[in-house]
C-alpha cells in the first residue's frame, strides 16, 4: 500500500508537477494530440455536468424571466469581429482564423470562436424589434479557442468550455441588474458549490473585457498564492448594439439602441478547485460537485459472494435516501486490485466517504465509514443509521473543506502600507494584497511592470474611504486586490 501510494507525487514538494500528475492519474483529462488541447475524461465530465445542471437550475428559477440555453456556430466571419474596435483589439494575440474550406481559399477568413458576442448579436438585431421583444435572455454551453501560449490542463488550454450569458434589456439599470444577478450566481458556484471562497468585485479600466462599459468577476487564491480570476459578468452598455445596430422601439415609438451584459463561466473552475482541495494523497472533492458521493470498498477473504451482496445492499440504502446530496456510490470491487490499491484509487478520485465491508461487517451488519479529509478516523455506523450518518457526514465535510479554503485565503491576504512592503510581499509568498490605488493608469503599470502583480478587483461593498496610493502617494479613495494571475 505504502508503494502504490508513492505513485503519486506530493503537492507538499512540488505543485505543479503534483497537479498535473493528479489530473492524470485521477482519469480528469489528458492531453489531447494538438499542443495546449484537453481531453476530458468520463470523471472530470461528470463533475462538469453536476455544475451545468446547478447552473441551469439558477438560470430557469430566476424570478425576472427564465434564461434559455440555445447554441450559435463555432464560425464567426473575421469582419464581425472587426466591426468592434475595442473587443478585436483585445482578442486578436489569441485567435484561430480558417482560411481554407473545401480545399479551395475562403473569400473571408473564420474565426474559430474566441466568444460569441459578435456572432449572436448579428441574430439579435434580426430578432429584437420592439419593446415586446425584450428582455431577451440566452445562455449557450459551448467551446471556445484562445490560442495561448502557455497552458495548464483546466486552468488554461486552447480550447475550453464554458457557458456564456448573453442578454438584451431595454434599459441599463435592467441590464447592470442582470450582470450582478449573474455575479452572484457565480460566487454561488464557487463557495456553496465548489467550496472556494472568492473575493467579489469591480475590474479596473485596464482589465476589464474588450467592448465593455464595466465588467465584474470572482477571484480565488491558489495554494502558490497566484490569483484564479474564477468568472467574470459585463456590462456592455450600448457598445455592441450600435455596431450591430440592435435597436428596438419603446412604447412611446422611439427608436433607441438595445443595453447588454455577457458573462462566463469555464471548465477553468474545475482546475481551481482541483488545485486548491487536494493534498498528497489526490483529490478532495466536496460532496455537492462530486459524482461519486460514497465509496464501498470489500474486504474480500471468506464468504466474498455474501460481502459483495451485502455491499450493494449497502450501495441500494444510501443510493435511496432522501438527500441535498444526491449522487451515485461506486463499489470497488475488482479482485484482481488489491485492497490497498483499491483504497488508493478511492483516495485519489477524491471520494468524499469510504465505506469498507468484510467478514465482521457482514456478520454484525454495520460499515466501517471514514471521510476523505480523515481517512484513519473509522467508525462504526449500523445499517438502521446509514442513511441518516452519511447525509450528515457529506454536509459536515462540505462545509470543512470550505472552512480550511477559507482559512488559507484569510491567511494570504495582506494589507500593504507602502510600495516596498507590496514588493516584498510579491516576492515572498505572494497572494492578494489590498492597498489603497489613485486608479491612475500609470500606476497600474509600473506595479505590474515590477512585480508582476495586477489589479485584481475592487470589492463590490467596498465603500469609500481616505488614503495615499501604494504606488505614487497621492490621495486615494478605494482599496484595491492586487495579485499575480495564472
Amino acid at each position: 500500500m505504502e508503494y502504490e501510494k508513492k505513485e503519486l507525487k506530493k503537492k507538499s514538494q512540488n505543485l505543479s508537477d503534483w497537479y498535473t500528475n493528479v489530473v492524470i492519474k485521477a482519469e480528469l483529462a489528458d492531453y489531447g494530440p494538438v499542443r495546449g488541447t484537453i481531453v476530458i475524461r468520463p470523471y472530470g465530465y461528470a463533475i462538469w455536468e453536476n455544475i451545468q445542471a446547478i447552473f441551469n437550475r439558477m438560470m430557469r428559477e430566476r424570478k425576472k424571466g427564465a434564461i434559455r440555453n440555445a447554441y450559435f456556430p463555432l464560425f464567426i466571419p473575421y469582419s464581425y469581429l472587426k466591426r468592434e474596435k475595442e473587443h478585436v483589439e483585445g482578442f486578436s494575440p489569441e485567435l484561430a482564423l480558417v482560411t481554407i474550406g473545401g480545399g479551395e481559399e475562403l473569400p473571408e477568413p473564420l474565426v474559430v470562436r474566441p466568444t460569441s458576442e459578435t456572432i449572436m448579436y448579428e441574430m439579435y438585431a434580426k430578432w429584437i424589434k420592439s419593446w415586446r421583444d425584450l428582455p431577451l435572455l440566452i445562455n449557450q454551453w459551448n467551446n471556445v479557442v484562445r490560442w495561448e501560449k502557455r497552458t495548464f490542463l483546466f486552468l488554461r488550454t486552447l480550447e475550453f468550455l464554458w457557458q456564456e450569458g448573453h442578454t438584451a434589456h431595454a434599459t441599463e439599470s435592467e441590464a447592470e441588474e442582470m450582470a450582478l444577478e449573474a455575479l452572484e450566481w457565480y460566487r454561488r458556484i464557487y463557495e456553496e458549490y465548489l467550496a472556494l471562497p472568492v473575493l467579489v468585485g469591480v475590474k479596473s479600466e485596464a482589465e476589464k473585457f474588450a467592448g465593455a462599459k464595466k465588467t465584474w468577476a470572482v477571484e480565488a487564491l491558489m495554494p502558490d498564492g497566484k490569483a484564479l480570476q474564477g468568472a467574470t459578468s459585463h456590462n456592455l452598455g450600448q457598445n455592441f448594439s450600435k455596431v450591430f445596430d440592435i435597436t428596438f422601439q419603446d412604447k412611446s415609438g422611439k427608436l433607441d439602441y438595445v443595453w447588454q451584459t455577457s458573462w462566463g463561466l469555464s471548465t477553468r473552475s474545475l482546475g481551481g478547485m482541483f488545485l486548491s482541495h487536494g493534498d498528497d494523497h489526490g483529490l478532495v472533492i466536496p460532496p455537492k460537485v462530486a459524482p461519486f458521493k460514497v465509496a464501498i470498498i470489500p474486504i474480500f477473504g471468506k464468504n466474498d459472494d455474501k460481502i459483495i451482496q451485502y455491499s450493494r445492499l449497502v450501495s441500494s440504502v444510501i443510493a435511496a435516501r432522501k438527500s441535498d446530496y444526491p449522487g451515485e456510490v461506486i463499489i470497488l470491487d475488482n479482485k484482481e486490485d488489491s485492497f490497498g490499491r483499491r483504497v488508493n484509487d478511492a483516495e485519489i478520485k477524491g471520494i468524499p466517504l469510504k465505506i469498507e465491508i468484510g467478514a465482521r461487517e457482514l456478520e454484525e451488519k454495520f460499515v466501517t465509514l471514514s471521510s476523505r479529509l480523515n481517512p484513519s478516523s473509522k467508525r462504526k455506523v449500523p445499517m438502521d443509521k446509514l442513511d441518516e450518518v452519511i447525509e450528515k457526514e457529506l454536509g459536515e465535510l462540505q462545509k470543512l473543506i470550505f472552512k480550511k479554503a477559507k482559512g488559507f485565503l484569510e491567511e494570504n491576504t495582506t494589507k500593504a502600507d507602502s510600495y516596498e512592503e507590496f514588493k516584498k510581499i510579491m516576492k515572498t509568498k505572494r497572494g492578494f494584497i489590498k492597498a489603497y490605488w489613485c486608479e491612475d493608469p500609470k500606476c497600474e503599470k509600473k506595479v505590474k511592470e515590477e512585480t508582476k502583480a495586477t489589479t485584481r478587483v475592487r470589492l463590490l461593498n467596498e465603500k469609500e474611504s481616505r488614503g495615499k496610493c501604494i504606488v505614487c502617494g497621492k490621495p486615494a479613495c478605494h482599496i484595491w486586490y492586487f495579485g499575480q494571475s495564472y
